[in-house]
């Protein structure tokens, strides 16, 4: 996979490790251009290679009445608008066939939710639209059997894979990363860790998720550490009232003092 090869990325030439990072679903325009501007404006100072992330549909729900999307089109807009205002490239989660062709309009990276990364027909229909796919590493896989998710993609002729690590269930309401699956994986593909929806606590019973927010920069340092090559945040200005995912999403005031922590700590990675 080359990263130059996204539209609009810019600063591939850092060697820093690159970010996808925005809200868990797109609530509005004001509020996904306003965490994207102060993204944009933190990663290029620091210089890492960024993409603007925002599901446009949220079909993996544990409860009927949890918030799923304020309409695909209206949400993809957005994503469009925002790439088309910063200059930045945007990635959305899919979740059938005909998503692929649909968000392909819109954004320049799709996808693959870990509960869907064994779906073939998914995952074909996604690398055939051309565009960088990004698999979930499904909470139920191991990191080699991430290869023949991986295959799928290239096999169509699209070599532009990514593979990231969201953990694996521990017991019934908690996830675990494995750091050794990092070099692992890296064999296949370049590897991005989802810091944090590793740090989700699903709850079966109420049907809301919970999280460990607390961990999120013991978890991104982790990562940088053991040589991952991209980082997965998601971020709001209002966690408490965010529509998805509010309970393990980082507060949008602390994405700054966590990324120069992390670019420090990779410029010390890269001298070993």
């Amino acid at each position: 996979m080359n990263l130059s090869l996204i539209p609009q990325i810019k600063h591939t030439d850092s060697n820093n490790f690159f970010l996808l990072s925005g809200p868990c679903a797109i609530e509005g325009e004001d509020m996904a251009l306003r965490i994207a501007e102060h993204i944009v404006t933190i990663t290029d100072e620091l210089k890492i290679p960024y993409v603007f992330k925002g599901s446009f549909k949220k079909a993996n729900r544990s409860r009927l009445d949890s918030f799923t999307g304020i309409g695909d089109e209206k949400a993809l807009k957005i994503l469009r608008k925002v790439s088309e205002t910063f200059k930045v490239p945007t990635v959305t989660d899919i979740h059938t066939e005909q998503d692929a062709a649909m968000a392909a309009e819109y954004v320049d990276v799709l996808q693959i939710p870990a509960f869907l990364a064994r779906q073939t027909d998914l995952v074909v229909a996604a690398a055939e639209t051309g565009k960088t796919v990004n698999i979930k590493k499904g909470q139920f896989m191991s990191p080699e059997s991430m290869k023949h998710a991986v295959n799928k993609v290239t096999e169509t002729g699209n070599e532009q894979a990514i593979i990231t690590d969201r953990g694996t269930m521990f017991g019934y309401q908690d996830m675990i990363v494995d750091f050794r699956g990092v070099p692992t994986m890296k064999q296949f593909a370049p590897v991005v860790l989802d810091v944090t929806h590793s740090l989700q606590q699903p709850n079966q019973t109420s049907g809301v998720t919970g999280g460990r927010p607390a961990m999120i920069g013991t978890m991104a340092r982790a990562g940088v550490a053991a040589g991952v090559d991209g980082l997965f945040i998601e971020t709001h200005f209002d966690c408490a009232n965010a529509k998805s995912d509010g309970a393990n999403m980082l507060d949008l005031g602390l994405m700054k003092k966590l990324l120069t922590d992390l670019v420090a700590l990779r410029a010390v990675v890269n001298e070993f």
